[in-house]
């Protein structure tokens, strides 16, 4: 690689003019001795020329930088291609180090296993001190990679530590969100800091907040939405509307779509929903919240509206088995009247909220002819009645979308698969006619992967609908599709979900996860209590060992891959 001269702009090293470091098609840009080449058509922003600069991944844009306390984002923008935050490894920047951000190989600024976890690839690069977030969809994961991949250490770098997070203790919202609430509430695209928080909590007429979550088609980046902010700001009275923005109307204009095939609409609906609820939880945002998936308007034809029916319903049945409620945001002229027509058809699960965004200036819950008077009518229903606007409140301003939220937290969970047990020391093979607590485990885990055994699920019978349910579960993952539940299916069933790396020490749900995969796969009890011990680690090997893998006693991509193709 022929050596080049960046030239120092702001402490940013930035390739000059015409320089060629790689090829006619990239150059090399620098930040505290992280080098990287990107393609020559990206942007670069110097967060220290342009501290409010928006964060926006819509767009192909590395920032290089501290994100500033007011960014300029456009309240409602949506849609994703890729890009990169690389800011300084600092107490404020540790607050998003999560379990899945990878550290970099000691000695390089690259990290080989960095896994993606909400359409983010994070790698804390202690050997130059800076924390990179590169954000994607599925069809740029591969270049944002590439450039990961391309990451050196220049002269000059500093080594620093990733930080101690001083909050040791699990942070949690003030109870459910949004909660019991009838009132005025905004949402933007990035989610303010806590001074502008403050400022307008002090000054406006908004006590609710949207805020964007998960999902591969979120436009802003979120340098302030930590489980901190979660927890300061609903302590101070702060309702909040999670949202995921994942795939959209196959019918759309986005590039990141759902299937036009029903069946597998609902698995990405499904899949959506597991990744979301990873996000509450990371946040804080506890069980008995409503989560909303935001799906942009789109011209309703009966196949797209077959699409995204199906796709809402994997996401409520998912969300419902894991005690969260179901919201759908649309404009009210194409996702939430296509809802509304079939509000009793028992093909589709019906959502718990509605969000519709209906800018008529209304601040109410009237749907005028779009959702008749009777529907979502039980404190279920949030109007966008405005968007786009900037307004200032405490002599700050912020780009938001207005609206009025009709909500109630209900008086129970959703019913259903919320609290069958998953945990058996064994997982035997269930065929027709299987009765039992086991069939009802494996009704509930195809239901989650978005394949409905049927109404009713779980009744524990292993019915005509829960074969069908399995040979299309089945099909997706690879595996004959016979209906029948043996071990490479409850593996597969088993350990569905987010994949990151776990080891000795690790504990959580994704270790539970792989403790019942791990006794289904190898046909003995390995203890389930979400912690990785002594016992967890052998059976790790074991499973490696005898699938031809690495045996070192780490889950890692390439073990979560076996097990979720039922290996």
């Amino acid at each position: 690689m022929a050596a080049t001269l960046l030239a120092l702009v702001g402490g940013v090293a930035v390739a000059p003019a015409g320089a060629d470091p790689v090829n006619s098609g990239t150059r090399t840009v620098g930040y505290h001795g992280y080098e990287i080449e990107i393609p020559a058509s990206w942007q670069v922003v110097d967060l220290t020329e342009q501290p409010d600069a928006c964060i926006r991944f819509d767009r192909p844009t590395v920032y290089l930088g501290r994100p500033g306390a007011r960014s300029s984002c456009p309240a409602h923008l949506v849609g994703r291609t890729a890009g990169l935050l690389v800011e300084p490894l600092d107490a404020s920047s540790a607050q998003r180090i999560t379990g899945a951000t990878a550290r970099a190989v000691s000695g390089t600024a690259v990290a080989p296993t960095a896994v993606s976890r909400n359409a983010e690839i994070k790698v804390a690069v202690e050997d130059a001190g800076v924390l990179v977030t590169a954000a994607h969809t599925p069809e740029t994961e591969p270049a944002v990679r590439r450039v990961l991949d391309s990451a050196t250490l220049a002269a000059g770098a500093e080594r620093t530590r990733v930080p101690n997070r001083a909050d040791a203790t699990p942070l949690a919202a003030a109870g459910p969100q949004p909660g019991t609430f009838a009132g005025k509430g905004f949402d933007a695209c990035a989610a303010p800091s806590a001074a502008t928080m403050n400022a307008w909590y002090a000054a406006s007429p908004y006590r609710a907040v949207g805020v964007y979550i998960s999902g591969a088609t979120r436009a802003c980046g979120q340098p302030n939405l930590t489980a901190n902010w979660v927890t300061d700001q609903t302590a101070r009275g702060w309702r909040l509307m999670p949202i995921d923005v994942g795939k959209q109307a196959p019918c759309s204009a986005f590039s990141n779509k759902m299937s036009t095939t029903p069946a597998t609409a609902r698995s990405q609906g499904s899949a959506a929903a597991d990744a979301s609820v990873a996000a509450a939880q990371s946040l804080g945002i506890p069980a008995g919240s409503a989560l909303y998936s935001d799906i942009e308007g789109y011209p309703s034809t009966a196949s797209c509206k077959a699409s995204v029916l199906s796709y809402l319903s994997g996401w409520t049945d998912a969300l419902h088995a894991r005690g969260y409620f179901s919201g759908l945001y649309s404009s009210a002229s194409s996702g939430i009247r296509d809802a509304a027509t079939e509000y009793d058809n028992s093909a589709y699960s019906r959502v718990d909220h509605i969000w519709y965004a209906w800018w008529n200036n209304a601040a109410d819950t009237n749907t005028g002819t779009y959702v008749p008077a009777g529907h979502w009518a039980d404190h279920q229903r949030i109007h966008q009645y405005a968007g786009d606007v900037s307004e200032t409140w405490g002599g700050v301003t912020v780009s938001i979308d207005r609206n009025y939220l009709d909500v109630r937290t209900a008086s129970t969970p959703p019913t259903g698969c919320t609290t069958t047990n998953l945990n058996f020391t064994a997982y035997p093979t269930l065929t027709s006619g299987s009765t039992g607590s086991r069939v009802s485990a494996a009704q509930c885990l195809l239901r989650s992967a978005g394949h409905d055994p049927g109404a009713g699920t779980p009744t524990g019978t292993y019915d005509a609908g829960t074969s069908t349910a399995v040979r299309s579960f089945q099909t997706a993952r690879g595996l004959p599709g016979d209906g029948i539940t043996g071990p490479k299916t409850w593996t597969a069933l088993l350990s569905r979900g987010s994949t990151p790396l776990i080891r000795t020490g690790s504990t959580g749900e994704a270790v539970t996860r792989i403790q019942r995969a791990l006794t289904a796969a190898l046909g003995r009890t390995v203890g389930i209590d979400g912690a990785f011990g002594a016992g967890t680690e052998a059976a790790v090997r074991d499973y490696q060992s005898s699938r031809g893998l690495t045996s070192d006693g780490i889950a890692g991509p390439a073990t979560w891959s076996a097990l979720q193709s039922g290996k």
